[in-house]
């Protein structure tokens, strides 16, 4: 019992370790261009910074107001312009929670649907609490349905909504000088895709959504929530491998297998993808 409980001591240390490294993780900027900024570190996803002639636009926030300070004082190594606008990519917590940091005359954008998300129950059931009056002056007031242009001076930068996947709402934020997009958690790599059925994603049409953008957009870099900068082909093998997987649980769906058997043929953390295609397939 000693040694069990000796055991169980060393491991709380040790997670509580991570733990603090993890919060520890300073904020860095990572220079696109000379005015285009990937936003990494701290508590929170990847997200993006540009530095405009007459102000500055940030792309998704952190969770704590540590961390959410931290980009404020990196960009501030760079420039005094005020923060004019905010682009949530999606309504997940690790974009969105941060908005209530921001000084309140930043113009928060989102696609339509990502405004409606906030106000839905979590992955849990539970209510929403954007509606509380803390929090609603910071979900977005500005919202668009297929595309809008924002100029900071001379330069303009392109918020895009091809398609449902991730979500019903991702936006895709493109700086054509730059030749990169940022897409929040649209697409996922080194990892499984998540798809949150519970706001509407289909992998199936994520599938279409992301072959649409590169279809449009000259975009060479993307920036994405959860991973290095990926290339054109990152993306054409992401949709190759979505679909492999899609046509490999079709199939053994035809064969009847159940939910639990078509995962326990797949790896532990594809589940949760797993359920969401098995789900899409059932509802035809």
């Amino acid at each position: 019992m000693k040694t069990r409980s000796l055991v169980m001591i060393i491991l709380m240390f040790i997670l509580a370790a991570f733990a603090q490294q993890r919060e520890a993780e300073p904020v860095t900027l990572q220079a696109i261009s000379e005015n285009l900024y990937q936003v990494l570190g701290g508590r929170g996803a990847n997200g993006g910074a540009y530095i405009g002639e007459n102000g500055v636009l940030l792309i998704d926030t952190k969770m704590t107001r540590e961390s959410q300070q931290q980009v404020f004082d990196e960009i501030g190594k760079h420039t005094d312009l005020p923060i004019r606008y905010l682009i949530n990519t999606h309504s997940d917590g690790d974009h969105i929670n941060g908005n209530v940091f921001f000084p309140e005359l930043t113009i928060i954008i989102a696609h339509e649907n990502c405004r409606a998300d906030f106000f839905k129950p979590n992955r849990r059931g539970e209510p929403s609490d954007w509606t509380t009056p803390a929090k609603i002056g910071f979900v977005p007031s500005l919202t668009f349905r297929d595309k809008m242009t924002l100029y900071l001076g001379e330069k303009h930068i392109e918020l895009w909504y091809f398609g449902v996947g991730h979500t019903t709402g991702d936006a895709v934020v493109y700086f054509p000088e730059e030749k990169t997009a940022f897409l929040g958690d649209q697409v996922f790599s080194g990892r499984p895709q998540l798809i949150h059925s519970y706001k509407g994603g289909n992998s199936f049409q994520h599938v279409q959504t992301v072959q649409r953008m590169l279809d449009t957009l000259d975009a060479e870099k993307f920036c994405t929530g959860h991973s290095d900068i990926l290339s054109r082909q990152d993306l054409q093998n992401h949709i190759t491998e979505m679909k492999s997987l899609q046509d490999k649980i079709k199939q053994m769906v035809g064969a009847q297998k159940s939910l639990d058997e078509i995962k326990a043929a797949f790896e532990e953390n594809e589940g949760r993808l797993i359920e969401s295609i098995y789900s899409e397939l059932k509802s035809r």
